[in-house]
């Protein structure tokens, strides 16, 4: 999950080597990415007579991106995109292997038409929706990128998320309109959520009903400003087919988001209901889970200073209706650009995470100062 890091971004180009040229010039080459570190001082009740560490050093580095674009003769601007984060080969969680891998390759096509993308990158429903405000440096409630939890092993027992994950980097083919009054329509397909590797998945095919297939997503979102009020606004549905006979039903995401903004202040929130979703990857898999997530914030920036608040609640059910995982974060701080691409930050974090109804509220408290770079 990711994603995005605040942050001014400087953009190195040099041109591109390989390859026949396509238009008049070369395609330009430009090199952008976050670095985010922070120190926190951490307060978690003890899980199963474990302590957990009082103190935390973070560091989160999801994202080297890598484009290459340029304009042809006959106007339209194509390209291909690359994106680097930490991780491994082996399947580990992000922030935990010693090696750096492609999460998104995608190449694009964008004129009149509209805007079109090939290839292994998030679909139309996370990239056209808006949510609740990201007000520290590197670090936001909704998708957050340090969260200081873990309840017994869990590191969330449900949704720390509004975006619509079920297709996430895996290749798709997507479509953007041209935004007309303001409004734009974005559309999603994506065969097989199991096909997401970049290097490989040029050979063979994939197994029928080894993961969710036949992925369909749509957005909607509004654009505009009136009397010195900006106004973003979205809404979204996806679906796709369950793998295995041990399912109960498809898959589905359905969410709302919107962003006001006006002398200084944002207000932000999202909504998101997502069901019948337990494992993207599963020969036969039990389906039938629902969670609802819902997140609001409100920041304000002056200068190079920006503070602010934000929550967020998850809740999920199993299929005879009862609660098997729900948290909330509350997040208050704020932060300071000392220069282009330089921020620092205070990050405050009230977290309570809850695995079932008959288990113990675990709560975590915690406080830090984030450093984040990006260039």
């Amino acid at each position: 999950m990711k994603k995005t890091l605040l942050g001014t971004t400087a953009l190195v180009s040099a041109g591109l080597v390989a390859g026949p040229a396509l238009a008049s010039d070369p395609l330009t080459v430009t090199v952008s990415g976050s670095v985010v570190t922070g120190f926190y001082f951490v307060d978690m009740d003890t899980v199963g007579g474990v302590d957990a560490d009082d103190t935390k050093v973070a560091v989160v580095a999801r994202n080297v991106d890598i484009v290459a674009s340029g304009t042809l003769d006959n106007g339209l601007v194509a390209g291909a995109a690359l994106k680097v984060q930490l991780g491994d080969d082996e399947g580990n969680a992000l922030n935990t292997g010693d090696d750096a891998t492609f999460s998104e390759a995608y190449t694009f096509l964008e004129g009149g038409f509209g805007r079109l993308e090939l290839g292994a990158t998030d679909g139309a429903a996370f990239k056209m929706h808006y949510s609740s405000p990201w007000f520290v440096p590197g670090n936001g409630v909704d998708s957050p990128n340090i969260y200081n939890m873990n309840n017994g092993g869990v590191t969330f027992s449900s949704r720390t998320s509004t975006f619509s994950l079920l297709a996430e980097d895996d290749n798709k083919i997507s479509y953007f309109t041209p935004r007309l009054a303001g409004f734009q329509l974005g559309a999603s397909f994506t065969p097989d959520v199991g096909a997401n590797d970049p290097v490989a998945n040029g050979f063979g095919l994939s197994a029928t009903n080894s993961a969710v297939e036949d992925v369909f997503e749509i957005a909607l979102n509004y654009a505009g400003e009136f009397g010195g009020v900006s106004l973003g606004a979205d809404v979204f549905y996806v679906t796709g087919e369950a793998p295995g006979a041990g399912a109960t039903g498809d898959p589905t995401e359905q969410g709302v988001g919107l962003s006001l903004g006006w002398g200084g202040f944002t207000l932000g929130g999202a909504y998101t209901q997502v069901e019948d979703i337990t494992a993207r990857t599963q020969a036969a898999v039990t389906t039938g889970n629902e969670s609802d997530s819902w997140t609001v914030g409100l920041a304000y920036g002056s200068g190079p200073w920006t503070v602010g608040a934000a929550y967020f609640e998850s809740e999920t059910e199993n299929t005879t209706g009862v609660n098997i995982g729900e948290n909330s974060f509350l997040q208050v701080g704020g932060g300071y650009s000392l220069g282009a691409g330089v921020d620092v930050g205070l990050d405050i974090q009230f977290i309570e995470d809850q695995v079932g109804a008959a288990a113990a509220e675990v709560e975590s408290t915690s406080a830090g100062v984030v450093l984040a770079i990006s260039f």
